[in-house]
């Protein structure tokens, strides 16, 4: 009885396992149903994302079309050092100068010289021969070599160099060479297909692609005169002076930096544009040198508390005008410190480095039109553009303070005396200069906070001039506690606006 009691328990026991093996089955089966439809799910929504008949861009026949204008450039300079000797204590004992003397000596010194070599880009934009590069590419050279797409070589001869837009141009004696016709800079637009063409690490002929990512980037620390496109096709050491090309196979950008932190590249490249290489190309081909275009005004940035106290919208850009240059083009069209240049010769100005960039590329004699934004109201100027000049640089008295009404002012905290004939020449400015000059400035203040600090003269306060410690008296007793401050301020020569919160 007691066998078939254990035969029963050994049967449930292994029925029940079968059970389980058969709901895990189960179970396992249905995951692997399921897996295949997971997977899928995400390639079908790739297909039905694609535009229907779309295709990946092919830039074979623009390559094909363009790498044979693009060169290879090498450089030697020779590098001399001072002449060194062998290190030997006798040498500078006087008794065996004296004995063996000086022409033993000699022989004991080496001469130092060192070949140094590097590479580069350039691009051939006249059949003749011109090929545009970077200038540091070439600077400094002994010898340019220039190598062709079919091998053949050439000796470059500089025809002249331009640092502030780190351009040159070089020529080699030959005839009928492919070239790459013009782009218009100007239109190139964020987002739009680039190629990159050049000579990296010694790599001849080269192509990498990206896409525009920034257009007139300025203030990078490259150049004088910067204008730069971004781009992220990869740029490495040797595409200097190599040609930024657009999707139609037109030259847009010469390529001239890198950001990087590692040497290499990190998706930041940057490019001078065409239409300011063209300019500088045709100067330098012209005269050997570059004429730029003169207006005659200091500007500065329009801040959004500027923008407030000159009532121009933010967002419009604008290049606001410190100071009038005697004698200029401004000064006889009618300029004034305030007004704010909004358009230049039918152009938008973004700022000030766009305005300096368009001045400086305008023909020299031009007669242009420019808007500005005056009293709050928009009026045209008209100016004729000249070459710009070669060289464009506290005595004690009776002192006032900013807040001496008892009031807590935005000018609290700033000090001023009296601008003297010696403190003015002290200073550094020109005779005549009428003002109060700031002795001391809280550090806490928000003048201080501003930026304004001693030596600075304070030439007007909200438009109104300011020509003696009376003056400053008057205009400061009007401003409320909450009143901002518009201060034009002469800063070691330079005149510049500053707004002063409370």
């Amino acid at each position: 009885m007691s066998l078939d009691r254990r035969s029963f328990r050994i049967g449930i026991f292994a029925g029940l396992i079968l059970f389980a093996g058969v709901v895990v089955g189960i179970i396992l089966s249905s995951r692997l149903d399921w897996v295949p439809v997971a997977t899928s799910a995400p390639e079908e929504t790739v297909r039905t994302s694609l535009p229907s008949g779309a295709a990946p861009p092919n830039f074979v026949e623009v390559v094909k079309a363009v790498t044979p204008a693009v060169v290879n450039i090498s450089t030697t300079r020779v590098v001399r050092f001072p002449r060194e000797r062998f290190p030997s204590p006798f040498l500078d004992d006087p008794f065996f100068r004296q004995f063996f003397g000086d022409e033993f000596f000699r022989r004991f010194q080496i001469p130092r010289e060192r070949r140094e070599n590097s590479l580069g880009s350039g691009v051939i934009v006249d059949s003749s021969g011109y090929i545009v590069t970077n200038n540091h590419v070439i600077a400094k050279a002994d010898e340019i070599k220039v190598l062709l797409s079919d091998k053949r070589e050439f000796t470059g001869k500089v025809v002249g160099t331009d640092p502030k837009t780190d351009l040159a141009v070089i020529k080699i004696k030959a005839e009928n060479l492919p070239t790459v016709p013009w782009g218009d800079s100007d239109k190139l637009e964020v987002g739009e297909y680039v190629l990159a063409i050049g000579n990296p690490f010694g790599l001849n002929q080269t192509v990498t692609m990206g896409i525009v990512s920034a257009v007139g980037r300025a203030n990078v620390g490259i150049a004088d005169y910067e204008d730069f496109i971004q781009t992220d096709a990869a740029i490495n050491p040797g595409n200097s002076g190599g040609a930024m090309v657009n999707a139609r196979g037109e030259l847009v950008g010469i390529n001239t930096a890198i950001f990087s932190r590692s040497g290499g590249y990190m998706g930041i490249g940057f490019a001078v544009p065409s239409n300011m290489t063209r300019t500088v190309m045709n100067s330098l081909i012209k005269s050997g040198k570059v004429v730029r275009g003169w207006l005659g005004v200091s500007i500065q940035e329009v801040t959004s508390d500027l923008a407030k106290q000159f009532g121009l919208s933010n967002g419009d850009g604008g290049a606001l005008v410190s100071e009038v240059l005697p004698d200029s083009p401004a000064a006889k069209a009618g300029f004034k410190s305030g007004d704010i240049i909004t358009r230049f010769d039918g152009k938008r100005v973004d700022g000030p480095s766009a305005l300096r960039n368009i001045v400086a590329q305008t023909a020299v004699g031009k007669r242009v039109k420019i808007k500005v934004l005056r009293n709050k109201k928009t009026i045209t100027l008209k100016a004729k553009i000249a070459e710009q000049p070669k060289d464009i640089a506290m005595a004690k008295g009776e002192t006032a303070k900013g807040d001496e009404e008892g009031t807590s002012t935005a000018l609290a905290g700033v000090e001023v005396q009296g601008l003297t004939a010696d403190v003015a020449r002290q200073l550094g400015l020109p005779p005549g200069t009428r003002g109060v000059v700031i002795s001391d400035v809280s550090p806490d203040s928000a003048a201080g906070a501003a930026g304004l600090m001693a030596g600075d003269v304070i030439l007007e306060i909200n438009r109104q001039r300011i020509h003696s410690l009376a003056d400053f008296r008057r205009v400061t007793a009007k401003l409320g506690k909450n009143d901002s401050v518009l201060l034009l301020i002469n800063r070691r020569g330079g005149k510049l606006f500053v707004v002063i919160k409370p």
